[in-house]
């Protein structure tokens, strides 16, 4: 839903804001001519080609231990290089996980005293879906279950206490004796204050770029765009990594401007065909949200079926949020459910070219599928339909000025904040491991897709209460919280940040305890949850403000990027 600012004492509804503002961008992209690149992209992939043999060879750790292998994929994920090399890391987490079930320590012996170590292999493990205990840190605790002080004595180099700090946020419900909750309160306070004294480059960025986002919760994308450079200064940096991973960059930049070129047409030309200019203007933002969502470089059907998906659906939500009456809101909702052109009719005249685009534009992605694939359509097209069943719900309940309870808004706003829609639209762009087994599970909203939409919609709530929503809109969750607790918003707020918390946590369970088979889905949930995490990082809305993450995005698309 589209996005309150508090009176001085954070205790009051949230303010109304004014209508949205213009595109950031506006044809930027379509007219945008790159600068002459240093090489061609042929050129560009043969030498890739010749650097991903080298650093396969990498591999092979001949002195035995774990280190090697923990340091080697965490910096190939970190520079976003993972993608070329799947069958190697996956085969080096299962020789790193074995390593710890071998032996109270890890196969080498001193790794078993180095935190840096075991808290990296702690994350990397977790985060590829595999259990590890959290005694793995019992040896760097006290007999009061306190970590040591002296961690935090080379207050130059934060690189432990930040693997510390990253693996604390793979914490799951229950875990015994908080181990990571003290792990992260700990690292947490050693960091603050040594970005409070004289952190060097690029140990300042990234202590920074942590507290904003521990790396579980990061978008891999950013963290590539930021680490190619940082990973250039650390002494012990490999030549032919950092040189596959700077041609990378390059190849994806390529394919980025490529695809929102293409966007930015096709969302003009819609734009100005429906002829609604109440709606946002947002597809550069959208585009920079897609990528977040869908990094890998094959999934380029995907990332534009999202893209286009999430630009009609931006514009219907902003139809029953900010413009239509209730009883256009209704013709709208059965004429979705029709799905035929025969509706037509039945809409309000304004409303017509927009139902007839998304009827053409889903005809689209189904001339896009191969044969065995088409059967992924009727779930993508079932979820748009409930999406505006959800959005009729929610201008019932603002037409009756009814309040829901928080549990009522979490419900309904969970489900209307297009999510679980965008979810399967991006699938039915995927490969071969998007099946159909897949679509019924991830259609049915399990667990950790539930966990991960409501992240984005709790963050939002935080957000719409912050700065502002439009007079139509329902009360956000921190609204309905203070009326039902009695509260302040600031109370509201922190109790709403550590629901968070508790869904981030559900989420890392479920990815540990779910079948392998249906790991894509979870992944994608993940993408959403942590683009979310960006776009309103500390209540800043970056989708309907685009000013807010302008840096990001010539950062990502436009700065340029070394060879």
């Amino acid at each position: 839903m589209a996005t309150g600012a508090a009176d001085s004492n954070g205790t009051t509804a949230a303010a109304t804001r004014a209508a949205f503002a213009p595109s950031e961008w506006g044809d930027y992209f379509i007219t945008y001519d790159p600068p002459l690149a240093q090489r061609s992209e042929e050129w560009m992939r043969e030498k890739a080609e010749e650097l991903k043999q080298r650093v396969q060879k990498m591999f092979v750790f001949e002195d035995g231990s774990v280190a090697g292998a923990v340091a080697l994929v965490d910096t190939l994920e970190r520079l976003g290089l993972e993608g070329h090399f799947r069958e190697e890391i996956a085969a080096a987490i299962t020789r790193i996980q074995l390593a710890g079930q071998e032996s109270t320590g890890f196969v080498g012996g001193s790794d078993a005293h180095d935190l840096g170590v075991t808290a990296t292999r702690f994350r990397l493990l977790r985060q590829h879906g595999l259990w590890v205990s959290t005694d793995v840190f019992d040896r760097f605790r006290d007999g009061d279950g306190n970590f040591s002080a002296s961690l935090s004595s080379n207050t130059d180099d934060p690189r432990i206490l930040l693997s510390l700090y990253n693996a604390a946020h793979m914490a799951v419900p229950g875990d015994v004796d908080a181990v990571l909750d003290n792990a992260r309160f700990f690292a947490r306070r050693c960091l603050e204050a040594m970005a409070k004294g004289e952190l060097l480059s690029p140990a300042a960025e990234q202590v920074a770029r942590a507290l904003d986002h521990p790396l579980p919760r990061f978008t891999g994308l950013l963290e590539t765009m930021r680490y190619v450079a940082e990973y250039a200064q650390e002494v012990t940096h490999d030549g032919t990594i950092l040189e596959l991973a700077r041609l990378n960059s390059n190849l994806m930049r390529c394919l980025h401007l490529r695809e929102l070129t293409a966007l930015s047409i096709w969302w003009r030309d819609l734009y100005d065909t429906v002829n609604l200019r109440y709606a946002r203007d947002r597809m550069v933002e959208i585009y920079f949200w897609s990528c977040g969502m869908i990094p890998e470089e094959e999934l380029s059907r995907a990332r534009l079926m999202f893209a286009k998906t999430f630009g009609l659906v931006s514009i219907l939500d902003d139809t029953y949020d900010v413009h239509a009456t209730a009883e256009e809101c209704l013709s709208l909702t059965q004429a979705m459910q029709r799905w035929d052109e025969s509706a037509v009719p039945v809409l309000p005249e304004y409303l017509r070219i927009l139902y007839i685009k998304t009827l053409s534009t889903f005809k689209e992605f189904e001339d896009l599928l191969e044969p065995h694939e088409k059967y992924r359509m009727s779930y993508a097209k079932k979820a748009y339909q409930l999406q505006a069943e959800y959005y009729m719900q929610e201008a019932q309940w603002s037409s009756d000025k009814y309040r829901p309870s928080f549990k009522e808004h979490e419900e309904l706003c969970g489900k209307s904040c297009d999510l679980i829609m965008l979810n399967l639209v991006a699938l039915m762009g995927y490969g071969a491991s998007a099946t159909k087994e897949l679509f019924e599970w991830a259609f049915a909203i399990p667990d950790v897709v539930r966990a991960g939409t409501q992240i984005g919609r709790f963050l939002n709530d935080i957000s719409s209460y912050k700065l502002g929503k439009n007079k139509k809109d329902l009360p956000s969750g921190v609204e309905c919280y203070m009326m039902e607790k009695c509260v302040t918003g600031e109370e509201a707020v922190a109790a709403i940040a550590t629901m968070i918390e508790e869904r981030w946590r559900t989420m890392n369970k479920a990815c540990m305890e779910m079948d392998r088979a249906l790991l894509p889905v979870a992944q994608l949930v993940a993408n959403i949850a942590r683009s979310n995490e960006v776009i309103y990082l500390c209540g800043r809305d970056g989708y309907t403000f685009g000013s807010h993450i302008k840096d990001l995005v010539t950062a990502l698309f436009l700065d340029p990027i070394p060879l």
